[in-house]
């Protein structure tokens, strides 16, 4: 654990290694992952409005290292250097670019579109080449994907079984393979 909703909302993390998954509870109890953070990306942006609590919880995937900084020595170092606060400013606006999309999804795709789209959206994000055309990427669980898509990790296994069995993707405990134009094909078609 990262951290939690009962601690204060006073700093930023940057991953350095690793990966790191932002979710919140529902109202029902069931976790909704917001995202997936690898790298060189930060989180815990809330903490720019000095709340008491978080609305969100973070914890370690795999092993991961990280960067803290207090808000207060990010919003010291924006003043000194503005074109800082147009960076985060830009990151900020993308991600509620990606949000857009994702309720986007939510709105009108049904389960098996949104899970491909999440799909594609890691891969894009997380995923490494292949000579063959593929993308592999570290292995997630059907529960995080399920948190993710918004839907039981049954429903989610259901899916990606069927998205092997069609040749969009290969998966095991070491990892996902991903065939993304065959998926991006896939996703053209009307539902």
């Amino acid at each position: 654990m990262i951290f939690n909703q009962d601690q204060p909302s006073t700093s930023i993390y940057l991953v350095i290694d690793g990966k790191a998954k932002v979710s919140r509870l529902a109202d029902n109890g069931h976790q909704v992952v917001m995202d997936i953070y690898q790298t060189d990306e930060f989180f815990g942006e809330s903490g720019f409005l000095n709340l008491t609590h978080r609305a969100e919880q973070a914890m370690a995937i795999e092993n991961t290292k990280l960067m803290t900084w207090a808000t207060q020595d990010i919003e010291e170092l924006v003043n000194k250097r503005p074109k800082l606060a147009i960076a985060l400013v830009q990151i900020l606006v993308q991600r509620t670019i990606e949000f857009s999309h994702r309720i986007e999804s939510f709105s009108v795709d049904n389960i098996a579109r949104r899970l491909a789209r999440t799909l594609l959206r890691f891969v894009d994000r997380l995923g490494v080449p292949e000579e063959d055309g593929s993308f592999s990427m570290a292995p997630f669980t059907h529960e995080l994907l399920s948190q993710y898509v918004g839907t039981s990790r049954e429903i989610v296994t259901h899916y990606m079984n069927q998205f092997r069995r069609q040749g969009y993707l290969k998966y095991s405990r070491k990892g996902i393979i991903v065939y993304r134009d065959a998926l991006k094909e896939w996703l053209r078609q009307p539902a």
